[in-house]
C-alpha cells in the first residue's frame, strides 16, 4: 500500500497486543470494539464515564485517610499490645534504621496512590473546559507514569501474610483500617476500569463534538 493512500493518523489505531493497524472505530454508548485478529479490546465507550469516574475518585479520596491512619490490626503478644496502621508501619521502619525501606513504602503505599487519585480528579474536572484541557493532558500523562509505582495490592498481600504468620504466635484482631484499605483498593480498580483511556483522550481533545461524545 502506498503512503498516499493511507488515511490520516488521527483515523488509525494500532492494537496494543498484535500491532494490527486499523481504522479508528467509533463505538456507540455501551459498546466496544475489539481487534479482529487477536480479540484485544481496542476502544470501549462507557456510558456516563465522567460522572461515574468522579463518584469513584471522590469515594477513593474519602477512603484514603481511614485506610492509612486507622488501625489495620491489633496484636497481643505475651501481655503486650500494639495497634498498627499503615502510617505507623512507615514510622516504625524509619526508626528501626531501615530508612530506605520506609521511604519506598511511603511512596508506593501512600504518596503515589494519593497523587494518582488527585491527577484523575483534576483530569475529570478539566474535561468540560477547553481552556483547561492542555493541563488535563499533562496530568493524565503524569498519571500513566505514576501507575507503575502504586502498589496497594502488594502492600495488602504483605499485610495478609503477616496476619497469617502472627496468628499462631499471638492474638490478632483486625481493625477497621483493613476494611477501608481493601475498599480503597477495589475502588481504585473499579476506577481504572470505568475511566476508559480512549474516552479520556477524546474528551481532552480540541474537538468539542468528540469531547461531548466521549464524556457521555
Amino acid at each position: 500500500m502506498s503512503t498516499q493512500s493511507l488515511p490520516p493518523l488521527s483515523e488509525l489505531i494500532a492494537c496494543h497486543e498484535c500491532d494490527l493497524l486499523l481504522h479508528h472505530p467509533k463505538p456507540g454508548p455501551g459498546e466496544k470494539a475489539c481487534c479482529p485478529r487477536c480479540g484485544y479490546e481496542l476502544v470501549v465507550h462507557r456510558t456516563h464515564m465522567r460522572s461515574r469516574s468522579l463518584a469513584l475518585v471522590i469515594t477513593a479520596l474519602i477512603l484514603f485517610v481511614p485506610a492509612n491512619f486507622l488501625p489495620i490490626m491489633s496484636l497481643n503478644l505475651l501481655g503486650q499490645s500494639s495497634v498498627d496502621t499503615v502510617w505507623s508501619g512507615v514510622v516504625g521502619l524509619y526508626h528501626s534504621g531501615m530508612e530506605g525501606v520506609a521511604v519506598v513504602v511511603l511512596l508506593c503505599s501512600m504518596l503515589v496512590p494519593l497523587l494518582k487519585l488527585l491527577c484523575q480528579l483534576l483530569v475529570l474536572l478539566c474535561m468540560p473546559f477547553r481552556f483547561w484541557r492542555p493541563l488535563g493532558i499533562r496530568l493524565y500523562r503524569i498519571y500513566h507514569h505514576l501507575r507503575e509505582w502504586g502498589m496497594l495490592e502488594v502492600y495488602l498481600f504483605g499485610i495478609m501474610v503477616s496476619i497469617v504468620k502472627l496468628a499462631d504466635m499471638a492474638e490478632v484482631h483486625l481493625g477497621i483500617g483493613i476494611g477501608c484499605f481493601i475498599a480503597l483498593m477495589l475502588t481504585q480498580i473499579w476506577l481504572e476500569v470505568s475511566m476508559s483511556p480512549h474516552q479520556v483522550w477524546d474528551a481532552l481533545s480540541d474537538n468539542d463534538v468528540e469531547a461531548a461524545h466521549a464524556r457521555d
